[in-house]
């Protein structure tokens, strides 16, 4: 499939029964409603999807009901993670075989990679295979940086050509923008500095809270992009103390909980994540209940042009 780089994408959690195998039923249901509020593809296997708990015959699985569900409408990506270059080429290829249509590859796990090995790690991943790739930039949580200079020598591959960007450093976009000018996508993947990214130039959001919220999300990004920014602020000022919830640790329960709040979702982690409990599990429904009691009625934002008004809510 031909696609862009842009929108709202998607990283999906992963569905397990109380029996701790893939709920592929309300996996169906979530993956439905995404489509549904207009999304532009979906990022399956990421930090959000539980991936490092997930076995190699679950990921092919995940893949080939997410592209029959899809129907073709918008394109399916994989995420490679893995902590060896031979591992994670294999894992390519099973992304292939399975009918992915692009890849989103993260920096060798584990290890501390140089610059130079990071560098020669995408490399040989993306020489593996003619899928389009978006490289994860996510120093905070997997300490090492994929820097400006990097992404130089790494668009030498014509399938590099598209980067989650999720330094929390803002000013990056800018530094990617001036480099690389339109011939690299930029996609933001910090919820809580979504609308800011996108105002001043990313190209989508690879997104978290989407997954319980995903019209509310797509709203954010089509208002914000056809230059409806009064209302799409609106919205994000009401969404705000949710999308915090994305900069945790807990990450998965949290938006898992929000998930159970607005009927796609269960609660269940693979461990050796737990369920929250006590003080942390009352803060993060007290925020969810907030959000879900003050929940905005959405001005119609598919299709949207720029001459189109809107009045704030």
């Amino acid at each position: 499939m031909d696609f862009e780089w842009k929108g709202v994408m998607p990283a999906v959690t992963t569905k397990f029964t109380d029996d701790d195998t893939l709920d592929l039923k309300m996996f169906g249901k979530n993956i439905n409603a995404q489509i549904d509020a207009g999304v532009h593809g979906i990022v399956l296997g990421g930090s959000l999807g539980e991936a490092s708990t997930l076995t190699a015959t679950e990921k092919n699985v995940l893949v080939k009901e997410t592209i029959e569900i899809a129907e073709g409408k918008i394109p399916v990506i994989m995420t490679v993670a893995e902590q060896a270059t031979k591992v994670a080429v294999e894992a390519v290829r099973d992304a292939e075989k399975n009918g992915a249509d692009g890849l989103m590859i993260l920096p060798p796990m584990r290890y501390k990679s140089t610059e130079r090995e990071t560098v020669a790690y995408f490399k040989e991943i993306a020489k593996s295979t003619d899928l389009p790739i978006m490289i994860y930039n996510n120093p905070i949580d997997y300490k090492i940086e994929v820097t400006v200079n990097m992404f130089e020598e790494l668009m030498e591959l014509d399938n590099i050509r598209a980067v989650k960007e999720s330094t929390r450093d803002i000013i990056n976009i800018g530094r990617l923008r001036n480099r690389f000018g339109d011939s690299l996508k930029i996609l933001t993947g910090v919820d809580p500095l979504a609308l800011e990214s996108l105002l001043i130039g990313a190209d989508g959001w690879v997104a978290g809270l989407v997954c319980a919220f995903p019209a509310e999300t797509v709203a954010i990004y089509e208002l914000a992009k056809a230059g409806h920014v009064k209302d799409a602020t609106a919205i994000y000022r009401w969404f705000l103390p949710l999308l915090e919830l994305d900069i945790s640790p807990q990450l998965v329960q949290n938006i898992k909980l929000a998930e159970v709040a607005t009927g796609i979702g269960t609660e269940n982690v693979r461990k050796p994540r737990l369920p929250l409990q006590g003080d942390e599990r009352k803060r993060v429904l007290k925020v969810i209940e907030e959000g879900l009691r003050t929940r905005p009625t959405l001005p119609e934002y598919k299709n949207l042009n720029s001459s189109a008004k809107f009045a704030s809510f």
